[in-house]
């Protein structure tokens, strides 16, 4: 199916959905002239991108048989610096990129040998992860749990605080152009059977060439008519929280990994912890054992946070899809775009997103990168004679 807006001397785009996603791709879009009308149920960045911890984690995150979402995430990793320069610029605001790595700490010998292993995988793929022994990660962070036995040091795995993310790319977008719509659900989206017609909205039709569906997880709740399978995303619930450090004396400088936990310490002095991973749909509760879970993990690595404020808790419901990888690419019908599913990864893919479906939209070209991430992946195969 083709992708790109028919004919025209100034596209008319419609996006639904207006997380980070959403608003990169708005964004780059506006930037090349196009016409963009974002819906979001919410307000703009109110979903995930609220909820994340905006760790650029493609390194450390490496698994075996995920090799087309690693080289997506390194393309994304080589694009943030100019894409946040740039961002910094058109929106005359911060957001926060940081850029002292990722520490990876083994406080067993357990968790050194699980660690050892990782390494020699992330090294095998030429990835920039080295061991360090334990004299030298406290060095770096003093105040780790005194049985620290060593850690994995990941120097391009940086983080950016999401919410300034979010809402430096709104100013942005509305700078460039674009038309935001916030409160506003998208009932479902038109075609033809043959081509995207756009979108009813309170009851009406607004009209659109293209139609990018970016709405996270809550892709699946806005349906094609006439009905076309459904797209495989769920929500995966995660609990946060974030604890209140002294700005000018953190207890904690760089992104802190350990069994169960992740801690991701802010230039404002709060410190994100997270998170757990729920298969329990929306459902928005803060209990009490994913708290203590979060808050145990982080303080066997970290003793220090037994006397920092907690500053706030959270539910946030990332946009899994069925094999946990994002779903990029041309949709069922011409016209249409899905970019969604970025599950963990939203942060860290968003300006090679907005990059490949801006290029894809304007000029009908798939980048290598995406293109096994259509979301023809998961069509029934026929069976073997």
């Amino acid at each position: 199916m083709s992708a790109t807006a028919a004919p025209s001397l100034r596209p008319n785009i419609i996006i639904v959905g207006a997380g980070v996603i959403g608003l990169a791709i708005a964004w780059r879009l506006a930037q090349a002239g196009a016409a963009v009308t974002l819906y979001d149920k919410g307000k703009a960045g109110s979903g995930a991108s609220h909820a994340a911890a905006g760790m650029l984690a493609a390194c450390i995150e490496a698994e075996p048989g995920e090799g087309h979402l690693l080289a997506l995430g390194r393309a994304s990793q080589a694009l943030w610096p100019g894409f946040a320069a740039e961002l910094e610029e058109a929106a005359a605001a911060t957001i926060g990129l940081r850029c002292e790595g990722t520490i990876v700490a083994a406080l067993t010998e357990d968790d050194r040998a699980r660690l050892r292993h990782r390494l020699a995988f992330q090294q095998s793929l030429g990835l920039p992860v080295e061991w360090l022994p334990a004299s030298e990660v406290r060095r770096r962070e003093p105040r780790l749990a005194a049985g620290l036995i060593g850690a994995l040091w990941s120097p391009q795995d940086h983080q950016v605080d999401n919410r300034r993310l979010a809402a430096a790319l709104r100013t942005a977008v509305l700078r460039a152009g674009a038309t935001l719509y916030e409160q506003t659900a998208v009932d479902h989206i038109v075609h033809d059977g043959q081509r995207v017609q756009g979108v009813v909205v309170a009851g009406a039709l607004q009209s659109a060439d293209v139609v990018i569906l970016a709405a996270g997880a809550w892709s699946r709740e806005v349906p094609l008519l006439p009905p076309v399978a459904r797209l495989p995303v769920r929500p995966v619930k995660g609990q946060m929280l974030a604890l209140r450090m002294d700005p000018t004396a953190p207890v904690l400088r760089h992104v802190l990994r350990v069994p169960d936990v992740y801690l991701v310490p802010r230039h404002d002095g709060r410190l994100i912890i997270g998170a757990t991973v729920e298969e329990k749909g929306f459902d928005p509760t803060i209990t009490a054992g994913g708290v203590l879970s979060l808050i145990e993990a982080a303080w066997r690595a970290l003793p220090a946070i037994e006397e920092l404020a907690i500053d706030e808790t959270w539910v946030g419901f990332r946009p899994g899809s069925r094999d946990d990888t994002p779903i990029l690419g041309p949709g069922p019908v011409d016209g249409l775009v899905y970019a969604t599913g970025h599950y963990r990864n939203g942060i860290l893919l968003t300006p090679v997103t907005a990059q490949a479906i801006a290029d894809l939209v304007l000029h009908g070209s798939v980048d290598p990168l995406i293109q096994p991430l259509s979301a023809a992946r998961f069509q029934a195969r026929p069976a073997a004679a």
